[in-house]
């Protein structure tokens, strides 16, 4: 009898948002210019030319930043973005936009066919959510390259 109660026992799921700003005292995006400020100040500045990470800004409907979360940190020629984690973090704050963020240790800025490939996936999932991808930087130390002012979004 006691096999059949601990196949039944499952955890208890919370989902818990808790902002601590005002939504008029978040920055406001406008261009690919302020999320490359924003991400650039939340960077590691330590690992920017030293191992790739993979990053997200969260936005409500009005396109005031949330908050950043970091995603992964890989090795020097790449990291892993798992599509779960991404969406998971959007859905729990409520976020209607998404701006993707890696940095190229190389300094290449140039995305690689694995970037456009994520990108079209992570653009893909979030129309099925009402989640909008709105951009996808690729940062390095001298700069950096927008998915959307390329129009490859």
């Amino acid at each position: 009898m006691s096999n059949q109660i601990s196949m039944f026992q499952v955890a208890e799921v919370q989902v818990s948002y808790r902002p601590n700003f005002k939504p008029s005292e978040r920055p406001r995006i406008t261009g690919s210019k302020d999320s490359f400020n924003i991400f650039l100040n939340q960077w590691d500045h330590s690992k920017l030319e030293y191992v790739e990470q993979f990053k997200i800004m969260l936005l409500n409907r009005a396109n005031r930043v949330i908050g950043v979360m970091d995603v992964s940190t890989g090795g020097m020629a790449g990291t892993l973005a798992d599509p779960k984690v991404i969406f998971a973090a959007a859905l729990k704050c409520s976020s209607s936009g998404i701006i993707l963020a890696h940095n190229h240790p190389s300094g290449n800025l140039k995305p690689s066919q694995a970037d456009i490939n994520l990108t079209r996936k992570l653009k893909d999932g979030g129309a099925l959510l009402d989640i909008a991808i709105l951009d996808h930087l690729i940062i390095t130390a001298e700069g950096y390259f927008s998915f959307a002012d390329e129009g490859l979004l």
